[in-house]
């Protein structure tokens, strides 16, 4: 009976490992999604940088999460010998895998705000500096119950905090450090002439959807693996989430006129904001935070990109992920409530207080971060260098390179 209670176990413990070993894959599939999203959106002088920052971005980030970042939220190290890494079939090294691809969207947040004008080596070390130190802490405060914060929101509002798979703690903190980025940057050379702003029109759709298509399909992932482990995955999850994608492609349909740019970011709004309460929705409720945010998107990109020509967010990552966030987050107070169908256990008040927490600490550690990197070493290209694209300027090559034979 011994043994068959082993096996058992040990069944449960490499389903564990290999469930959130796919969700892992998942997420860091996604990564492809930001870059293509990006390439698409930039014109094509810079196609070529947007795909070298996701990527470097991306191995940065696994370096500093794993030495510091990962410690910071969760106390957890990877300095013992590798057989006790490996028990529990590694679990906590892909639980590690999971939880860094998710940091490592913080970068590509913010990689598409600043496109088209930032140098590579400071944004780089600023990214290493977010990851490593800015988003860990928030992660831990609420992921891991850190400094007491949730036990205050528990005790004062009747329950914690609760954001299930980042509308907060992920997005809204990415898309808020995204925000500071852009004001200490600047907006492009070009974009405001005669008194009228000029919109940078996409340089190719495809790619753009192509973008789209690839995060839509691995948010399944981010959202259902985010249980952690085989006996939390829920259908729920799954529903919700696909509602609250359609929801953010119908509105951004409507509302952005058939814009493909818009309907491409839509469901991606939709996604984003389902984060936080996609485990207690009712589908219903997660199609309405979907239109919401959708319509948010829509709205506030056009009138900030049309009134104001100082804050220039080239893909919409303010709006897409640091607003859109910011209403998954309350969201999940309202349409996670039983008298809205939900399952309960949370309070709008403490979803309000979370969110707004998310966003304030995330202004303030962004404008640290970005300020000081720019202080040591100035992030923004020079005009010429701006001018030719960063392509050439940084990488010495254009994203096609014809030659005779």
């Amino acid at each position: 009976m011994e043994s068959v209670q082993n096996h058992v176990t040990a069944l449960i413990s490499s389903a564990d490992t290999l469930f959130i070993l796919l969700g892992a894959i998942m997420v860091f599939a996604m990564h492809a999604g930001f870059a293509f999203l990006e390439v698409g959106t930039v014109r094509h002088k810079n196609q070529v940088n947007a795909l070298v920052k996701i990527m470097s971005d991306f191995g940065v980030s696994a370096l500093v999460y794993f030495f510091f970042g990962y410690w910071l939220a969760y106390g957890v190290t990877f300095f013992d010998g590798a057989a006790v890494l490996a028990e529990n079939n590694g679990y906590e090294l892909v639980k590690f895998f999971f939880l860094m691809t998710f940091a490592a969207a913080i970068p590509a947040i913010i990689s598409g705000g600043v496109a088209e004008r930032a140098k590579f080596n400071p944004m780089l070390i600023a990214a290493a500096l977010c990851v490593g130190l800015v988003y860990p802490f928030f992660e831990g405060l609420i992921w891991n119950s850190n400094y007491g914060f949730q036990g205050w929101l528990e005790t004062n509002f009747g329950a914690a905090f609760h954001d299930f798979a980042g509308s907060i703690v992920v997005h809204a903190v990415g898309g808020w450090i995204a925000f500071a980025a852009i004001i200490v940057l600047g907006s492009r050379n070009g974009r405001y002439r005669n008194g009228k702003v000029v919109a940078f029109a996409p340089s190719n759709i495809p790619l753009l959807a192509l973008g789209a298509w690839i995060l839509s399909i691995g948010w399944f992932g981010f959202n259902v693996m985010s249980a952690q482990a085989i006996e939390g995955i829920s259908g729920l999850v799954a529903m919700n989430s696909l509602m609250a994608m359609v929801g953010g492609i119908i509105s951004s349909l409507v509302i952005g006129k058939k814009d493909p740019g818009f309907i491409h970011n839509g469901p991606l709004a939709g996604l984003v904001a389902v984060c936080a309460g996609s485990d207690l929705m009712h589908p219903i409720g997660a199609l309405m935070t979907g239109l919401v945010a959708g319509g948010l998107f829509v709205w506030v990109f056009t009138y900030v990109q049309n009134k104001f020509a100082s804050f220039d967010d080239v893909l919409g990552v303010w709006p897409l992920h640091g607003l859109c966030g910011l209403w998954g987050g309350v969201a999940a107070g309202i349409f996670g409530l039983e008298a809205f169908g939900g399952l309960g256990g949370v309070t709008f008040m403490s979803q309000l207080i979370g969110s707004l927490a998310g966003v304030l600490f995330a202004v303030v550690g962004g404008f640290i971060v970005y300020k000081i990197v720019n202080a040591i070493m100035p992030i923004r290209l020079s005009e010429e260098d701006e001018f030719n694209g960063a392509d050439v300027a940084i990488h010495k090559i254009g994203a096609t390179n014809l030659t005779n034979n």
